[in-house]
């Protein structure tokens, strides 16, 4: 199987680290806020917003499974 061009290769890993890194981000936010308040409360509203972070989100949790095959099959 050939490679992708470098700049769709380039396009993909920028998008995914992205991705992991705005998590990890959020995350740490989340638990400022709990320690912060002790209870963390957040709804959205806007089904466009909704949509959009559940697509990074999905995308994330694959580029994440992208990365851990990479690593396991550089192991071997």
């Amino acid at each position: 199987m050939s490679k992708a061009p470098f700049s769709l290769r380039f396009l993909f890993h920028s998008l995914g680290l992205g991705c992991v890194s705005s998590a990890i981000f959020l995350q740490l936010l989340v638990f400022w806020d709990i320690s912060q308040t002790g209870i963390f409360r957040a709804t959205e509203q806007n089904q466009m917003i909704l949509s959009f972070e559940i697509v990074l989100t999905v995308f994330a949790l694959v580029y994440f499974v992208y990365l851990y095959q990479s690593l396991i099959r550089s192991i071997r």
